[in-house]
This record gives structure tokens, C-alpha cells and sequence, in this order.
């Protein structure tokens, strides 16, 4: 029977929800997080008798024919691309982008990688980096008398000495927009590469060509809604035990075929 493949397909879409759904959860308090989506598409159809044809007996023309569909399959895993709230915390080199763009990030491979989380931090070597240490391109420096630090909306940045009230001008900081930016692909640590789907990147200043801007003492919340997120997991999980439930059927029919007499 082919219900029990088509069930056991259903199942594990389901289960492919699931785990997006669980995912998504998982970071609710990451840092410019986007909720990712399952898709899914429906699988091969065997084609019993094709719409169109002619029927053999009388020459009529059969106006529906009889498909029968084989299942589900995940189609893709999709970024809803949504900005989070902006939390302010104060923190000089706090940077949240307010609008669309990524910050460059170089990989000590030296690849070039694009995240929207800007908790940067001061190396000891007063340079600005990511997180988990990874340079901010263009890179910046901060020196080591400098009493304080400040960015504006274009991503200059200044800083601020004993000896005199004006800022000094130590680096800028750009931005990268994408024209598919769901196509980017995620390698974790809130870091993307670019992809073929997603296209090359083009830097540009901040504000300029369709790209946000820069607030420093700002961080861009997860944009994942936690309501939504439980009440997809509770359909899904229903999905997964009616599925489940066509098997049992299936197997019960299946034992009535055997005991026939």
C-alpha cells in the first residue's frame, strides 16, 4: 500500500518542522536572530490514467484522469527576514543596524563572512572585533589613551582624549546589502557568506543605496515571536500524530488482507 510511504513522508516533514520550530525558540534571545520557516512541496505523482487522453471504449476524451501523489517533500528552509526590536544598553561598541545591511566580518582564513549582531569588543591589541574575535572590516583601532569612543549614523568613528575635546577621526565602518540576502547562507556564530543565490555583495557608506544605518549603544533583538513559534509547534505536532494515525490504519487494513479466508 502505498499510504504507509506516503504517511512516513508526511512524518518526517513534520519532524523537519519541528526542528525549525525548536531552532527558532532556541534562539529567541540571540542577537539580530531571523526566524527560519519550513516549506515544503508535494512529491511525484503516478499517473494511473492522464487527464486529456482518450478513452479507449467509446473514443471520449477523459477531462480529469486519476494521479495519485506519492507524498511530501521539504522544499526549502526559509528566513523570514524581519528586524528586531532595538534595545539600548548603553555600551559604547554596542552597534545596531536600523534598517537592511550587514556588518563585513574577515574569518582568520581570510574569508570575508556578514552578520547583523554588533556586540563588538576591544582586542587587546585595541583592534574591533566580533564576539569570538573575528576582525570588523574595515578595520579599526582603537588607541590605548583614548578615554572614550563614538559612532554615528554614517559608522564614523571617533575618538575621544584627555588632552582635547574634539573627536578624533580613527576609522568608518560600512555596510553590505545583497539583492537576495535569504540566500546567504548561515555558518553560525550570527555569521552569513555570500552564495550564488544570494549574489555578491556591494559595500556601500551607511544610508546610502538602500542600506540602514548605525546606532551605537544599540543591540537588534531576535526577531522570532514566540506565540507564533508555539502554536506552528503544536500544529505540527498534531500533523505528526495524524500521519502516525494512517499508518496504524494502514497496518490494520493490511492484517485484514492476511485473515481473509
Amino acid at each position: 500500500m502505498r499510504a504507509l510511504k506516503i504517511a512516513a513522508t508526511g512524518m518526517s516533514a513534520q519532524q523537519l518542522r519541528v526542528e525549525t520550530i525548536s531552532n527558532n525558540l532556541a534562539n529567541m534571545n540571540t542577537t539580530a536572530y531571523n526566524a527560519r520557516r519550513a516549506e515544503f512541496a508535494d512529491l511525484h505523482y503516478q499517473q494511473i490514467s492522464r487527464a486529456g487522453t482518450v478513452n479507449a471504449s467509446d473514443g471520449t476524451v477523459l477531462p480529469t484522469g486519476v494521479q495519485v501523489g506519492l507524498g511530501v517533500r521539504p522544499a526549502a528552509v526559509s528566513v523570514h527576514l524581519a528586524q528586531g526590536a532595538l534595545q539600548q544598553t548603553n555600551n559604547d561598541l554596542d552597534l545596531a543596524i536600523d534598517g537592511k545591511g550587514y556588518l563585513e566580518v574577515t574569518l582568520p582564513s581570510g574569508q570575508t563572512a556578514y552578520t547583523r549582531d554588533g556586540a563588538l569588543k576591544r582586542s587587546a591589541e585595541g583592534l574591533i572585533v566580533t564576539s569570538d574575535g573575528f576582525a570588523v572590516s574595515p578595520e579599526v583601532t582603537i588607541p590605548d589613551d583614548a578615554t572614550s569612543i563614538s559612532i554615528n549614523a554614517e559608522g564614523e568613528v571617533y575618538g575621544y582624549f584627555a588632552e582635547t575635546s574634539a573627536g578624533q577621526l580613527l576609522g568608518q565602518f560600512t555596510l553590505a546589502g545583497f539583492t537576495n540576502p535569504k540566500g546567504l547562507e548561515a555558518i553560525g556564530s550570527n555569521l552569513f557568506t555570500e552564495t550564488e543565490a544570494s549574489g555578491a555583495a556591494t559595500v556601500s557608506t551607511a544610508g546610502e543605496d538602500g542600506l540602514g544605518t548605525l546606532r551605537q549603544g544599540y543591540l537588534e533583538a531576535s526577531s522570532v515571536d514566540a506565540v507564533r513559534e508555539v502554536t506552528e509547534l503544536i500544529e505540527a505536532q498534531r500533523g505528526y500524530e495524524m500521519n502516525a494515525k494512517v499508518i496504524s490504519a494502514v497496518d490494520q487494513m493490511m492484517g485484514a488482507t492476511t485473515q481473509v479466508r
